[in-house]
Formats: structure tokens, C-alpha cells, sequence
């Protein structure tokens, strides 16, 4: 994405000779004015109507959603209350490493479980590894897949990971990856009604928190960073 290296009005600008809208929808007009394309474009990119988003009327969830499952490089804090920078730049960088055994492994995901019990041939043979200095402690690194845990994390974004006891002591609304016998799962854990099961839960609000009991927990890693790859 290219951003300009100075201020347009085609879309701020306008949008002050109308009604007021919600700050949100200013911030988004902000932002699109420092893209490189038109107007035009704009709303083609994100399938948003211009109507829907130069209205004085509010933003819906599914409006905001298209906005940021096309721009993920920006800071959905930054869209939600105007705090911080703009873009999600303060992301550590993953460089490949280039030296044999150096670096962080980048598991498959349907690979993780081979990484909790040790297999070399996962940990050595098969992944790409990444140079991270930010992530000291991560053992293993996955990529994120879906839309389960936005704006937390994207799809595409890769969470680097620490393992584990199977009688960790939880961090409470921390992330966690679980292998379980539905398969890996990237989620928050908070605490259950009864201390046999773990309260579930995603960061998309269309996802519905679940209780899964612990002895479906076959390993865990606690979430200790996400990064992006050059």
C-alpha cells in the first residue's frame, strides 16, 4: 500500500459541507485520503457504498468489519478511539534465518502437536525458521487462520508461542493455543463455572464463547507475541 506525502480533500473536505458524521466514519475518510487511488476506487476496494459511509447516520458492525478485512495494516484502536498512530507499524519485523538451526520454526498448523511432543522432524526438517529479537522466550511460531480472534489478530498475522504445562497456571483473558481434539485452537481463555472446563472465548463477537472441559486439552502454548512477515 502507498501512501501519499501530502493531504488530498477529496474526501474529508466534502464530507465537512455535510451533515456531521460519527468520528468513525471521519477517521476512515481520513484515512482514504491518504491512499493513492480515487474516490471511485475507494469504495470499489472495500465494496462500501458511498452513501453508507459520507451519511450522518451511525457505522454497523458490518461496515466496519469490510473496512478492516481490507486495510489490515491499520491500528483498529486508532479507527475505534482516534488514539495512536494510524497504521499498525509498531509490529515486529520476522526476517528468515539464515544460518541452520537459527531462528524461530514456523509450524504448520496441522503439524503443532508434533512440536509439543519434541518431533525433530517437524521442529528441524520441515519449517522455515525466523529471526525475531523482539520474541526472546517464543519456541514456535503458526500463522493465523480466520477471522475468529479479529481485531486481535488477523488472518495471515503469525503469533509466536511459548509451551506449556498441562497444569499451567492460566493467565485469565490471555491468549492461549490449544491442542484439542477439535484441532489447534487460538483463543482467550477465561475462567469456567467449574474448575474441570475452561471458558472460551474469541475476540469477533460473532463467535460464541464455548466450555471445553480440560481433559480435552492435549497441549498448551501461551500467545506471546504476533508479528508480520516482511
Amino acid at each position: 500500500m502507498e501512501l501519499r506525502g501530502k493531504d488530498t480533500k477529496d474526501f474529508v473536505t466534502c464530507n465537512r459541507k455535510m451533515q456531521k458524521i460519527s468520528p468513525i466514519k471521519e477517521r476512515i475518510l481520513k484515512f482514504a485520503d491518504t491512499l493513492d487511488i480515487s474516490k471511485r476506487e475507494f469504495y470499489k476496494k472495500t465494496g462500501i457504498s458511498r452513501g453508507t459511509l459520507e451519511s450522518s447516520t451511525g457505522i454497523t458492525e458490518e461496515t466496519l468489519a469490510k473496512f478492516i478485512a481490507t486495510f489490515k495494516e491499520l491500528s483498529l484502536e486508532w479507527i475505534l478511539t482516534g488514539e495512536g498512530p494510524m497504521l499498525r507499524s509498531d509490529l515486529p519485523a520476522a526476517h528468515p534465518a539464515t544460518e541452520p538451526g537459527a531462528g524461530i520454526p514456523l509450524i504448520p498448523i496441522n503439524a503443532m502437536a508434533g512440536v509439543f511432543t519434541g518431533e525433530q522432524s517437524v521442529l528441524e526438517l520441515e519449517c522455515e525458521r525466523y529471526v525475531v529479537p523482539a520474541f526472546k522466550e517464543a519456541e514456535f511460531l503458526i500463522t493465523v487462520k480466520g477471522s475468529s480472534m479479529i481485531p486481535k489478530y488477523y488472518s495471515g498475522d503469525i503469533v509466536a508461542c511459548k509451551r506449556m504445562p498441562l497444569d499451567t497456571f492460566f493467565q485469565w483473558n490471555k491468549v492461549y493455543v490449544l491442542d484439542t481434539e477439535q484441532g489447534p485452537l487460538i483463543k482467550r481463555i477465561k475462567k469456567s463455572t467449574t474448575d474441570d472446563t475452561l471458558t472460551i472465548f474469541s475476540d469477533n463477537p460473532d463467535y460464541d464463547p464455548f466450555e471445553l472441559p480440560r481433559t480435552k486439552i492435549y497441549h498448551i502454548a501461551l500467545v506471546v507475541g504476533v508479528i508480520r512477515l516482511e
